[in-house]
């Protein structure tokens, strides 16, 4: 082996050895947790508000001069497909005209955040990054295409309002409160007909309009008593619960006949 060979040798693992022992530098980083982790829906369920509380971790990496921070939480229910119709007026009634089908849309979606999007991060990112219910992606059926469109096509716009109407989709541009520079909280409002499932929640770290770090978080959502066993019978027994649903009609029916009969 020549002296160059060996030096080139010595040089590599002097390199090798070097990269092993140095550490990435971390960046800032979340940690965060919701009330309750499993919402059980009874008989007498009105709703309920969870709350989503967390802190900004620094270390030495974090630069000295980054001391404000915007935060952006979004709350996905389960999947589903969902469709909208249009219903227009002829002949004196109203009939549907037309419909566009949603897939693998979150039946519940709430996106929380400190101020505006506009004020954290640039319409570029907002797009890439979801931020706000216009730039989240709802994929529907087209015809034979599967696509998001513009977040002003009228179907769109119609299951988007629609939905909101009922409390399942929203967007609140002061729901995250910072405590402190670094300790934040915000509301997670459920209203009485959400949907049974698992909910996943994504947060999102911004200053000065780049994204920093996110981190995510989940709560379940559950029926308990008489209704879950309904849910659970008619999902595993749909035979034998059709039966009973008929029979307990036909009793209902034979009960207000006797009770509403005329002497």
């Amino acid at each position: 082996m020549s002296a160059r060979q060996a030096l080139t040798i010595m040089a590599v693992t002097l390199l090798l050895g070097a990269s092993g022992t140095i550490s990435p530098a971390r960046a800032e980083r979340l940690i965060v947790s919701v009330s309750n982790q499993r919402v059980t829906v009874t008989p007498n369920y009105s709703g309920e508000e969870l709350v989503l509380f967390g802190s900004v971790e620094k270390d030495a990496a974090t630069p000295a001069t980054r001391t404000a921070y915007d935060l952006v939480v979004t709350v996905s229910g389960p999947l589903a497909d969902m469709v909208t119709r249009r219903k227009e007026r002829k002949f004196g009634i109203w009939i549907n005209t037309d419909y566009r089908e949603f897939l693998k849309v979150p039946s519940y979606l709430a996106l929380f955040s400190n101020r505006p999007f506009d004020a954290i991060a640039s319409p570029e990112i907002q797009r890439r990054q979801q931020l706000g219910l216009n730039n989240v992606l709802l994929t529907q059926r087209v015809g034979p295409d599967y696509a998001d469109v513009v977040p002003n096509d009228a179907f769109r716009s119609a299951f988007v309002r629609l939905r909101s109407e009922r409390g399942l989709y929203r967007e609140e541009n002061s729901a995250v409160t910072f405590l402190t520079p670094t300790l934040f909280r915000t509301g997670i409002p459920l209203p009485a007909e959400v949907p049974i499932g698992r909910y996943d929640v994504e947060i999102k770290l911004f200053s000065d309009g780049a994204l920093v770090t996110q981190t995510d978080t989940s709560f379940e959502i559950v029926k308990v008593g008489f209704e879950q066993f309904v849910a659970t019978s008619a999902r595993q027994n749909g035979f034998v619960y059709g039966l009973a649903t008929a029979f307990m009609a036909l009793m209902t029916g034979w009960v207000a006949s006797i009770v509403f009969r005329k002497d």
